[in-house]
């Protein structure tokens, strides 16, 4: 088990539960919808200076893997 501190928190009074960035009201979509329509992370980043980098980075190392496990099932 990994001791990696978790960066999306799902909460049904903030946002109505839309999964955010711990310590934030930014939603995980949205920065999947900012590099989907080709925005780069770094322009993510300074319109929502409240998630580090580093946040960013894991979430979308979670999403990787969520997808890997479900392409590829053991």
């Amino acid at each position: 088990m990994s001791n990696v501190p978790p960066v999306i928190h799902s909460d049904p009074d903030i946002l109505g539960g839309t999964p955010v960035f711990v310590g934030t009201r930014v939603p995980v979509r949205t920065l999947l919808d900012y590099l989907v329509a080709g925005d780069t992370l770094e322009e993510f980043l300074d319109h929502f200076p409240s998630v580090s980098r580093e946040q960013a980075v894991a979430a979308l190392g979670q999403a990787n893997e969520l997808l890997v496990s479900h392409a590829y099932p053991a």
